[in-house]
């Protein structure tokens, strides 16, 4: 059958989205925009923290509060929120920062600074969040989570900054051609995960759905609202914001694959709902940031059309 194909390969598949999605940011990087924290010391720390501690602790909070069922949908669907709040924020959190008027040097400062921290905090949040809903027997593969996260993210985006620092004429095609193929692979895993009966929105339920709904909910109202209460500009918070609700789900796909590795002919309904549950927060996100930037961008054009 086709689908066993995509199967026997997910982790590639999952690698290569990741891989690509990378080279495509990094050509798009240059030493500089790690500059930027100097520039924006407090409006970095807020986000930083946010991201690396904040968002944790809501995750933490709000498993305990629905109190997962012991059930392998439920504790997939755990496992899966766990994931989304382990992994820092994404490069399309760059791009909606640009599209609603925030400051984008910051939210690249983020980005960048939080996905090579995440070679240490995924692993370690990752683990705090989700061990107590493992199998007893369970061991998280901390090492080649780590070892995954350096070889498929750290060292493309490297050779992806390499690349525009020696060929910076054609480094923008480049980075819109990767990022291209990371989207087409991410469509590729969906239509082989439905193909082979991994997707399931029926089995997935409802009340799921709704789970991760409000879960993207709580995490985009802290990224907006904290900013704020702080005293953070406008500009700032929507970077912040933007960081917190769009996250990498690229590298939860690969991690995903990394614990949870599907197998021809073995059902797998943990490791089904933890990929429905990144795929689901993924379309989430992208809506949301949309609407978000449908209310914040009248709110920035006076300033922009001042500068």
């Amino acid at each position: 059958m086709i689908f066993d194909i995509y199967l026997e390969n997910e982790f590639w598949f999952a690698a290569a989205q990741l891989i690509f999605a990378m080279l495509g940011m990094g050509a798009s990087l240059t030493i500089k925009d790690f500059g930027e924290i100097a520039k924006e010391p407090r409006a970095f720390s807020v986000g930083t923290a946010i991201q690396v501690l904040m968002v944790p602790v809501v995750t933490l909070a709000y498993l305990q509060f629905f109190g997962m069922n012991p059930g392998a949908l439920s504790v997939g669907v755990a496992v899966g929120l766990a994931l989304c709040a382990a992994i820092p924020g994404g490069a399309v959190s760059n791009i909606f920062t640009l599209f609603a008027g925030g400051n984008i040097a910051l939210s690249i400062a983020i980005t960048s600074v939080t996905t090579v921290a995440c070679l240490v905090t995924t692993p370690i949040i990752l683990n705090a969040l989700i061990i107590e809903h493992m199998p007893v027997n369970f061991t998280m593969p901390a090492g080649k989570i780590a070892l995954d996260i350096f070889l498929c993210m750290l060292l493309p985006l490297v050779v992806g900054m390499m690349y525009l620092k020696w060929f910076p004429s054609t480094a923008a095609r480049v980075s819109t051609f990767f990022i291209r193929a990371s989207l087409a692979v991410i469509l590729l895993i969906v239509i082989g995960s439905f193909g082979a009966g991994r997707l399931d929105l029926t089995s997935f339920g409802l009340t799921n759905v709704l789970l991760v709904l409000l879960f993207i909910s709580i995490l985009t109202a802290v990224g907006w609202l904290v900013p704020r209460l702080i005293g953070l500009s406008q500009k700032d918070t929507t970077a912040i914001g933007m960081e917190v609700t769009v996250r990498s789900t690229n590298l939860g796909l690969l991690i995903k694959a990394s614990i949870f590795p599907a197998i021809v002919g073995q059902p797998d309904p943990m490791g089904d709902a933890v990929l429905f549950t990144l795929l689901l927060y993924g379309g989430l996100m992208l809506l949301i940031s949309a609407l978000l930037i449908k209310i914040v961008r009248p709110q920035q054009s006076p300033a922009l059309a001042q500068s």
